[in-house]
């Protein structure tokens, strides 16, 4: 029964008791960081949309690691009216924003959580070099984050994708799998072949996109009227030739679109009287998702 990988957001049940935090116990050290410490490119963490995950809560880890690459990771709760209100940002991380309207209601609709000023304001400042780090987990998120993914190109799917495999098994995309592409952050070149996912949204792309993480035949993403629940009748959409990740450039600046927010930061779940290790902190489960991380903003500010 496919609705059985819901137990899984790996080995574990997401019951309503499970409580998820970041692990503040995560540490890393990186032996050639790009930047000096403190002199590094200013990356703006999105906190302006309702955004599930912050530089001070869920994102602190994924702060904690690009920090150590010498990078400023800065706390940014600014709504943009124009693309001057980005100007301090080499990079702009949107990760899980989320409308007001569904602040405590995961069901739908999911309106936008983006203006059109906002998008258009992102827009420019892209065009005119400034660099966008987008990800957009399952539902709600994939459908907040809809609007201003439409205006590259891309469309998500807003539910929750799965790929096709044993069960209890993590979404593992792997160049011999077919699911890890070759290119500027994946492959034997990038020293990635492996990438750990941890139940997100897919999103189909332009063909001017890089692919880095992509479906195949027999992977579906269910989309259900209320989050985690999961009837025989809930809408499912075969999502081959989809993807969980891609590259894009637009005018002089670039883009980096995730459907999966664990996968970049360190956390901890809490289930009953287990505790599960999940993102760059189980090294056991997402060897590579460090190096993979550091790959995307080397990217992003490398033109």
């Amino acid at each position: 029964m496919k609705y059985f990988y819901l137990f899984i957001v790996l080995f574990f049940s997401l019951d309503v008791t499970a409580q998820q935090r970041p692990d503040t116990s995560f540490t890393i050290n990186i032996n050639q960081p790009k930047y000096v410490e403190g002199e590094g490119p200013v990356v703006c963490i999105d906190a302006a949309h309702n955004n599930f995950h912050t530089i001070d809560g869920g994102f602190a880890p994924f702060a904690r690691v690009i920090r150590k690459d010498g990078y400023n990771p800065i706390d940014f709760p600014n709504l943009i009216k124009t693309a001057k209100d980005l100007s301090e940002c080499s990079i702009y991380l949107v990760a899980n924003p989320l409308h007001e309207s569904n602040i405590g209601n995961w069901t739908l609709p999911n309106p936008s959580a983006f203006t059109p000023q906002e998008i258009e304001a992102i827009e420019q400042w892209i065009s005119q070099g400034g660099n966008l780090f987008l990800i957009a987990d399952h539902m709600p998120f994939a459908g907040a984050a809809s609007e201003l993914g439409k205006s590259f190109g891309i469309h998500f799917s807003n539910g929750f994708a799965t790929l096709e495999k044993p069960e209890n098994q993590p979404d593992l995309f792997t160049i011999e799998n077919g699911r890890l592409k070759e290119s500027p952050i994946s492959g034997s070149n990038a020293g990635v072949t492996t990438v750990t996912s941890f139940t997100g949204s897919a999103f189909t792309y332009p063909d001017e996109a890089i692919p880095v993480m992509t479906f195949t035949q027999g992977d579906f993403s269910l989309e259900p009227e209320v989050a985690w629940q999961f009837e025989d009748d809930t809408k499912t959409v075969e999502i081959a030739d989809y993807a969980q990740g891609l590259l894009l450039e637009r005018g002089e600046g670039r883009i980096a679109v995730f459907g999966e927010a664990a996968m970049f930061t360190a956390q901890i779940i809490t289930s009953g009287n287990n505790e599960f290790k999940v993102g760059l902190n189980n090294k056991d489960l997402a060897p590579q998702n460090i190096r993979f991380l550091l790959n995307v903003m080397h990217w992003l500010d490398e033109k």
